[in-house]
This record gives structure tokens, sequence and C-alpha cells, in this order.
């Protein structure tokens, strides 16, 4: 049993370094572009994970805030919409997306228009009034 261990402890670390690996995005590896890394985990079988594990990626910092100044940068992007300042802009300024409403309604207003005078015309239609459907047919006179 321990034998086993011997030979699939370093196939796990190696299947585990080779799949982080392909996962780290190119900007967070360290010291070597990803391509270098990938042959050096696949290469140096035992040696190469750990080797990646401990020097390839750029490790984040805990969630305390005591992190690198990258990690700090990326969460400042990150904000809630009632803390974002350009957001709460957008809703002061709901004037001008208003106009865009008008022209909306103005819309809305031209369609049940023409609605109501198709609904008219296929009244007089159907009701005798008006021409019958196979008169409007030039071709058939």
């Amino acid at each position: 049993m321990l034998r086993a261990l011997m030979f699939i402890l370093p196939i796990a670390l190696t299947i585990y370094a080779f799949i982080d690996c392909l996962n780290t995005p190119e900007d967070e590896t360290r010291h070597l572009p990803k391509v270098a890394w990938v042959f050096i985990i696949l290469l140096f079988w035992i040696v190469g994970p750990v080797v990646w594990l401990v020097a390839g990626k750029a490790r984040r910092g805990p969630a305390g805030g005591r992190g690198t100044g990258e990690w700090r940068r990326r969460r400042t992007e990150w904000v809630a919409p009632d803390d974002n300042p350009e957001f709460l802009n957008s809703l002061r300024d709901g004037g001008k997306e208003r106009g865009a409403e008008k022209d909306d309604e103005a819309l809305l207003e031209d369609w049940e228009a023409d609605l109501r005078r198709r609904e008219e015309e296929l009244k007089r239609r159907e009701g005798g009034d008006g021409p019958s459907r196979g008169d409007d047919d030039p071709k058939q006179s």
C-alpha cells in the first residue's frame, strides 16, 4: 500500500499543478511565461509541480485586508450600487432618460392610432359598409 502511495502522490500533485497552471491567467504567472511553466510541470515530474506551487503563481493575500497592492486595487473596482457615485448620479439625472420615455410614449400612441384605424377599417369591410374583399382586386373586374 505504501509503495502505491509513492507513485500516486506525485501523479496527483502533477495533475493538480498542471490543471492549476492551465486555469491561471497569463498575467498571474510569475518569473516565466505560462507555456514554460506547463513544460516544467510535465517534464520535471516531482520538482516541476512543487516549483510551480511555490514560485510560479502569484498568490493572493488573505481576505482580511493584509494582501498585495494588486488585490486591494482589484477590490476597489467592485463597488455596491448604493456606494457607486456613477450609479447614484445616473439616478439623479433621470430627466435625461425621461426624454427617451416620451419618445417611446409617442411611438406607442402612433401604434395605437394605427391599430384603431385598422380595426375600424376591418369592421367596415365585415359590416358591408365598404367594398368586399373580392372587389379590392382590379383584375377580377
